[in-house]
């Protein structure tokens, strides 16, 4: 039976080089934000190369869901995905697939995230939208594997192997190193957003950066700490 894998992240997180890790198995098939184009039509939101976009992706998201998400092509197919997609959509389909929460740290998020889009709002940082994700899927009994970019980044190899034994997949060591530069599954936004991980070959080392929000943001990330830490207490650890 083919598995579908559902990465559900919060934006700027490392997501696209968890993408490429699992993109880098023979077995696998990767497909980058395939609800992008959907929530971008939804919501009207400016995002950098909207109508390019808008233009090029499939925006009915039940074709999206049936026709893509749905419809798998290899033994594993490993869908990368923003939680704040989610907007009114029926989630029966969840249950269909292995689900991965994918946190990172609210001040990281909204530090990194206010570079390309000037102060954000909880709706579009996501992790509010992780929290409620997680409580549907645990009513629902479908338990999703929570982790944490930074854990991630410190013991790629421990996490992975640990990661594939939740998803009941093997772990391949090719999870650890893929080609610098563009991918095939990269979606027509990666000219805005992907350039630091177009230049990695691997998972980075996590460090740990000091930097000031302004005061709009920092009161942001105190709003989304709270469910942030609540997800990290469920994440995988060593």
């Amino acid at each position: 039976m083919k598995k579908i894998i559902c990465l559900w992240s919060c934006p700027r997180n490392i997501s696209t080089a968890l993408m490429y890790s699992f993109g880098n198995r023979k077995d696998t098939e990767i497909y980058d934000e395939a609800l992008y184009g959907y929530y971008l039509h939804k919501t009207r939101l400016q995002h950098p190369g909207y109508m390019e976009v808008i233009n090029n992706m499939e925006t009915d998201s039940e074709k999206v869901i049936n026709q893509i998400i749905l419809e798998p092509k290899k033994d594993i197919n490993f869908h990368k995905l923003m939680t704040h997609f989610l907007i009114d959509l029926d989630l029966d389909f969840l249950k269909k697939v292995s689900n991965i929460i994918f946190i990172r740290d609210p001040r990281e998020i909204i530090n990194s995230y206010n570079k390309v889009i000037p102060n954000p709002t909880i709706k579009d940082i996501g992790v509010m939208q992780q929290y409620e994700l997680y409580n549907h899927l645990i009513k629902t009994n479908n338990n999703p594997v929570v982790l944490d970019s930074s854990i991630l980044l410190k013991n790629p190899k421990e996490i992975l192997t640990i990661l594939c034994d939740k998803l009941e997949i093997s772990y391949s060591n090719n999870m650890l190193k893929w080609s610098e530069g563009p991918k095939k599954a990269d979606g027509i936004w990666a000219k805005y957003w992907y350039k630091n991980v177009h230049n990695s070959k691997g998972f980075n080392n996590y460090e740990i950066k000091d930097f000031n929000l302004s005061p709009k943001n920092e009161m942001l990330a105190q709003d989304c700490k709270k469910y942030y830490n609540f997800l990290f207490s469920k994440s995988i650890t060593i």
